[in-house]
């Protein structure tokens, strides 16, 4: 039978609908082919996810900080639906942690060691991400597409979600990068794309037409900064002042009240992102990739749940640039702990989020609050934190003998966590000014209700008690 002359019965799409007949009928591929195409963009985008992780602490943009938190956790996604594809057509080893070619090392060594945010910008969405997408394109159309269905999937999801992460990047390079910025860093750019020449493309699907540059900014290797950088906005970082959970527990405030507290520790949560990143980075590989890929969904988490807190005051009317959102949490815990320290004070905060006096409490205040939003981002903070309490039991809890020795060496930790309350003070850091009083006068004006005279009386600090309200020695 001539293959033209084939039909399938009555007309109806063929072999499940991925391609024709005469596309099937080709054989130039395999799985050598797809496994060694898959495994350079492995490399990349698990650089990449390494690489954005590093900058959320050192990034003083509270818009690229979230940004990055966002695109690190997809680069680990499709890092590890990679791997999952690389396992299924190789038995081990398969060589993931192999570097696929030294002109790929080279551009990412570049990218991670750019000087400027706005050079990092340019080279991660103008550069690397481009070169992926266009890798998994020609996936789309180079793998076989019924004998390698599931990288043909593979490749078109990974398309489109990381074609929006492009734009979006692209969208911020718009707003940052200025035409004499970005004449001064073409020569960089050019050595970037020449890195990707020299390996014939980031697939290796091409031709190589250059030799591996030399080190531009590389020739100094990027060195982790741990101490948290907030842009202008964030004035007063040092304030420790006001003491939410003691005006959230009080039982003579109003939910409604208590709602205006909820939303300013959203927002403050993205001290969590901050810390988060040094555990993930110190631990490197000292680590499996499955801990880093949960890890990374929950520092997403926590960067969302900061700019629900950024939604409800802008929602509440309330200038959050105005309120000293804290961040020496983040910096204590990463200058006076190691990163085993931290995940142990993270895992216990969260275990302690898990009583009906926790996350539960912080949903009923948002329901009966009167403001649905509220309601709302409690609800799936809720949610979150559940799920980040089983990531700590799967990755933190078998590291000691029992769950309750895990829980004891985290509030060991956190108590070793000097607050420098005064030190602060006395260093001109900070007055330690009660700002709730104008937060709270200017909701009551919006709401047109007249302030509760106890709730804007409210003066507890974070002098004598930490977060969990537990004494300071």
């Amino acid at each position: 039978m001539n293959t033209q002359d084939y039909q399938s019965y009555r007309g109806l799409p063929s072999l499940a609908g991925l391609s024709s007949i005469e596309r099937a009928i080709e054989c130039d591929w395999s799985v050598d082919e797809s496994a060694r195409r898959w495994k350079r963009l492995h490399f990349v985008l698990k650089r990449l996810y390494e690489t954005l992780t590093a900058k959320i602490t050192s990034e003083p943009i509270y818009e690229l900080k979230t940004l990055f938190s966002h695109h690190a956790y997809l680069c680990s996604e499709q890092v590890s639906m990679i791997r999952r594809r690389v396992s299924e057509m190789r038995e081990p080893p398969l060589g993931l942690d192999k570097i696929p070619h030294p002109g790929l090392q080279r551009l990412l060594d570049e990218i991670a060691s750019a000087p400027t945010t706005n050079e990092f910008l340019v080279g991660v969405y103008e550069v690397v991400f481009p070169a992926i997408i266009q890798a998994c394109e020609r996936i789309k159309a180079d793998a076989h597409p019924l004998a390698d269905a599931p990288s043909v999937r593979i490749a078109k999801l990974m398309e489109f979600e990381l074609s929006e992460v492009r734009s979006v990047g692209e969208d911020a390079i718009a707003c940052l990068v200025d035409q004499t910025q970005r004449d001064s860093m073409q020569p960089w750019i050019d050595c970037l794309i020449q890195c990707l020449c020299s390996a014939a493309g980031l697939d290796g699907a091409d031709t190589a037409s250059s030799s591996v540059p030399e080190p531009w900014h590389s020739l100094v290797p990027p060195v982790y900064q741990g101490e948290p950088q907030r842009d202008e906005r964030f004035q007063d970082s040092f304030n420790a002042g006001v003491n939410p959970e003691a005006f959230l527990y009080d039982p003579r405030f109003s939910a409604r009240d208590k709602t205006l507290m909820m939303y300013y520790k959203r927002i403050r949560e993205l001290d969590v992102p901050e810390m988060m990143a040094s555990i993930l980075v110190e631990l490197g590989d000292d680590e499996p990739w499955d801990f880093h890929a949960e890890m990374s969904r929950q520092l997403w988490d926590e960067a969302r749940h900061a700019m629900m807190g950024e939604v409800g005051f802008v929602a509440q009317g309330i200038d959050w640039t105005k309120i000293p959102i804290n961040f020496t949490w983040s910096r204590n815990l990463n200058t006076q702990l190691n990163a085993r320290e931290r995940h142990g004070v993270l895992f216990f905060i969260e275990q302690g989020l898990m009583p009906k006096t926790g996350k539960r409490y912080e949903w009923e205040v948002g329901m009966e609050s009167g403001d649905p939003l509220s309601g709302l981002f409690q609800d799936f903070d809720w949610a979150d934190e559940v799920l980040h309490a089983q990531i700590g039991r799967r990755w933190y809890v078998p590291k000691f003998a029992s769950l309750n020795e895990a829980l004891d060496y985290g509030d060991k930790c956190w108590s070793k966590v000097l607050s420098h309350w005064r030190a602060y003070q006395e260093q001109g850091l900070t007055e330690h000014r009660n700002w709730w009083p104008e937060v709270y006068q200017t909701a009551c004006a919006n709401w047109g209700v007249t302030p509760d005279p106890e709730a804007l009386a409210f003066d507890t600090t974070y002098e004598e008690s930490r977060a969990d309200l537990r004494e300071l020695k």
